[in-house]
């Protein structure tokens, strides 16, 4: 036990340890997560006046975001499954960058909607026991739960395994826990959906696919994401990443994008081929409606960068080439990510119920607030993984005991 202690602290020290490029990084990180406490504080101080959100457009930047990360969490299952079920050896060496990456999501996630609350500190009225949640009325309330869950989950797994290499011991007692995380990232995306999907008064989100859309863009922005932060990791770590690896996930990405797209394409069919009043938000989005048109240009760019993805990611001489597969993965996630943000969010909004058109655009304030929720998720995770390099790479390892002399 004392070896144990001895070697915990070792590997928590480590994250103050590291090269001049791991000081700057830290330190470019201090500072934009300075940027989102100050304008947090400010926000928080003059109330959502100083932010662009309205009563017209309720959900903005700041919910965009989220919808976005739960997907980047969810994603953390397409290294799961080939790992712990199906044992492919590439990528079972480098799930733990995926489930690091699913708890930094999932951590921004909260954030997100704690800087969305008017009122952070009355979120105990959903604790059990001192509040009352209710639940299972409440759609709010089974996210809370799928998501809290699924944290507890890749943490719970994440520390285990990590905790069993340690010892040079195996972890199959824990695939149960693993098992049960498939579904659960699944769960999350879907209640999402969900929230979205009930909403009867805005015709723009009541669409069967909605969450079957959420999951494919899911398990192609995640992805892509985890594509050029393990190249960064390959380059300044030391961890082996085989291209095997990389290379298989960047195939998935290229059957979820064209689910994607073919998804997207059904919805816009629908709309337009009815004709009906519901159209309105659509026709927003990519043709300005009644002169207002501030988001068009971003969502043709959204389109431009999903289909030039798609391409890259369906020869493969591309998507094995890693500069062409590097510039695929950053259209993926810019694309999906306005797609799935702004392009989701915001025109659910537009018109209104009386039909009036409020033109949302996020105010320096919610920029700053989200910079600094960013930089916390890249925080976390740099934190993780100089945790972890200690024992994955083997300098630390719980000695055996000598066997004992007859």
């Amino acid at each position: 036990m004392r070896n144990k202690i001895r070697h915990f602290g070792i590997a928590l020290t480590s994250v103050t340890k590291g090269s001049k490029l791991y000081y700057g990084w830290l330190a470019f990180l201090a500072t934009v997560i300075l940027i989102g406490v100050v304008s947090y504080s400010f926000q928080a101080r003059h109330g959502f006046i100083v932010t662009h959100i309205r009563d017209q457009v309720s959900w903005g930047f700041y919910i965009s975001n989220f919808t976005f990360l739960v997907g980047v969490a969810a994603a953390a299952v397409l290294l799961v499954m080939p790992a712990y079920l199906y044992h492919f050896k590439p990528i079972k060496e480098i799930v733990f960058l995926g489930e690091m990456m699913a708890i930094a999501a999932i951590c921004m996630c909260i954030m997100f909607v704690t800087a969305d609350l008017g009122h952070p500190e009355r979120v105990w009225h959903m604790i059990p026991g001192p509040g009352r949640p209710n639940w299972p009325s409440s759609l709010l309330t089974w996210d809370v739960l799928v998501l809290n869950g699924y944290l507890i989950i890749n943490a719970t797994i994440f520390f285990y395994v990590l905790y069993k290499i340690y010892e040079g011991k195996d972890y199959k007692s824990i695939m149960p826990l693993i098992i049960l995380s498939i579904p659960w990232a699944v769960s999350i995306h879907t209640v999402t959906a969900f929230l979205y999907n009930g909403l009867v008064a805005r015709p723009y989100w009541n669409a069967s696919i909605l969450a079957p859309r959420f999951l494919a863009s899911a398990f192609c922005s995640g992805p892509a994401l985890m594509i050029l932060v393990f190249q960064a990791v390959r380059r300044v770590s030391g961890v082996t990443i085989d291209d095997k690896a990389i290379f298989k996930v960047a195939e998935l990405i290229a059957y979820t994008m064209a689910i994607n797209i073919f998804l997207l394409g059904c919805e816009v069919y629908k709309e337009f081929y009815s004709g009906s009043i519901h159209l309105a938000p659509l026709q927003y989005l990519y043709f300005g409606l009644h002169g207002h048109n501030n988001l068009v240009f971003l969502m043709w760019l959204s389109f431009i960068f999903n289909v030039s993805a798609l391409i890259i990611f369906v020869i493969p001489s591309l998507r094995e080439n890693f500069t062409t597969l590097s510039i695929g993965c950053a259209l993926v996630f810019l694309g999906v990510y306005i797609e799935k943000g702004v392009g989701l969010v915001i025109p659910g909004f537009i018109p209104d119920t009386l039909g009036e058109i409020y033109e949302y655009m996020p105010s320096m304030v919610e920029v700053g607030v989200a910079m600094g929720i960013w930089a916390t998720g890249a925080l976390i995770y740099t934190l993780l993984l100089k945790f972890t390099l200690p024992i994955y790479h083997g300098t630390l390892r719980l000695e055996p005991k000598p066997a004992s002399q007859s």
